[in-house]
């Protein structure tokens, strides 16, 4: 007999909040296993989706499963599967919400997560699913804007990582990465330090110690009426390599950086993680000009303001997630293994668990709909 399931389903569009009950417990395919979840964390883009979805992927079928930040126990394990045997302990993003998936078999907010190898990695035995589990999403959205070619396209992270690497002008490589504090930067700030770039960041002044710790060289307060110029007094004699912003009044600040530094050291381009458009207004918004962390792409647009300034600024929009040869499952495959066994990566920003159960989940999402600064919000199963 297989294993009774449940999950926290969204029943039909719009509809809030999700309702718990009965799912199918559904085996793996080739290369998938089935992980039994231990601890999912919260996006942002999971609430979105409750308020917008049509708009944003209007090729889903309610009802549905959302949720893509798991970790838990390997129970099943599908043909060709060589990474992982039933009772390893690992954490991942599930791929549902990919348009060419579109599956609630893998959505995050259920016991049990039909979950692609490529899209995990082992849970090393000083990490618990709570701290594990808040990686997902910010991880891939954070690896896909900093790696890709059609973004920054950077080095990837080595183990360890490089020492004084420089650029090709001879000057010590560069990244801006602003919103340092929140889930996405946590993430972006390791990667780059891992792939040998020395990190500009910004956060509110109560986060400058974390985000240092994460590897920033330098950590600028977001609201400085003085930020431009203070960057640019950091940057002199480096290269600069391009930005990674998250949060209002990046994408403008970087801009400015860039217009204003020796164009003969630097690279004109901005990857935008994006802001969230206010709760309050998603009621009655159709998705226009919404952008949006995430692996949904229906009504995500790009303002480029290369033509105005030079500087080219892409909104990420993750795709390519059921590829193993992607950026975000080399980051899986290659990179975390080792990394968070060695302690170069660790999970970021700590987890803040709202409570136990499916039916936490709901609650989980209205206090993230309420902003949260500095950590994740976890559910345990």
């Amino acid at each position: 007999m297989p294993p009774q399931n449940q999950a926290a389903w969204i029943p039909a569009k719009k509809v809030i909040p999700f309702k718990v009950g009965d799912a199918p417990y559904t085996p793996p395919g080739p290369g998938q296993v089935v992980v039994k979840n231990g601890a999912v964390a919260i996006n942002p883009f999971d609430w979105v989706l409750q308020f917008i979805g049509p708009a944003l992927a209007g090729y889903i079928e309610y009802p549905f499963i959302f949720g893509t930040d798991v970790a838990g126990e390997v129970v099943e394990v599908g043909p060709n599967v060589e990474r992982f045997h039933v009772g390893d302990r690992v954490f991942g993003s599930s791929t549902a919400l990919a348009k060419e998936v579109n599956n609630p078999a893998e959505g995050g907010f259920q016991l049990y997560t039909v979950m692609r190898q490529h899209m995990l990695s082992p849970t090393p035995s000083h990490i618990t699913d709570e701290q594990a589990c808040v990686l997902g999403l910010s991880l891939g959205t954070a690896a896909y804007g900093l790696f890709h070619p059609d973004y920054l396209g950077l080095d990837m992270p080595q183990i360890p990582a490089p020492t004084n690497a420089m650029g090709k002008t001879g000057k010590p490589r560069t990244v801006i990465i602003t919103g340092g504090a929140s889930s996405v930067g946590s993430n972006a700030v390791q990667l780059a330090v891992s792939a040998g770039y020395q990190v500009l960041s910004t956060s509110s002044a109560k986060n400058f110690e974390y985000v240092k710790g994460l590897g920033a060289t330098h950590v600028f307060d977001y609201r400085s009426k003085t930020l431009v110029r203070d960057i640019l007094g950091v940057l002199e004699g480096h290269e600069l390599v391009g930005a990674y912003t998250i949060g209002h009044g990046s994408v403008e600040a970087c801009t400015a950086v860039m217009k204003k530094y020796d164009p003969k050291l630097t690279r004109k381009r901005i990857a935008v993680a994006g802001a969230i458009i206010p709760a309050e207004k998603l009621t009655s918004f159709v998705g226009k000009g919404t952008f949006l962390m995430g692996m949904v792409g229906g009504m995500i647009k790009s303002t480029g303001t290369r033509l105005i300034t030079g500087v080219e600024a892409k909104f990420i929009l993750v795709n390519g997630l059921v590829d193993p040869k992607s950026v975000v499952a080399r980051i899986y495959m290659d990179f975390l293994p080792y990394a968070l066994e060695q302690g170069q990566f660790v999970p970021a920003p700590p987890p803040q668990v709202v409570g136990k159960g499916l039916d936490k989940i709901q609650e989980a999402l209205d206090l993230q709909r309420k902003g949260v600064s500095g950590k994740k919000l976890v559910v345990t199963i």
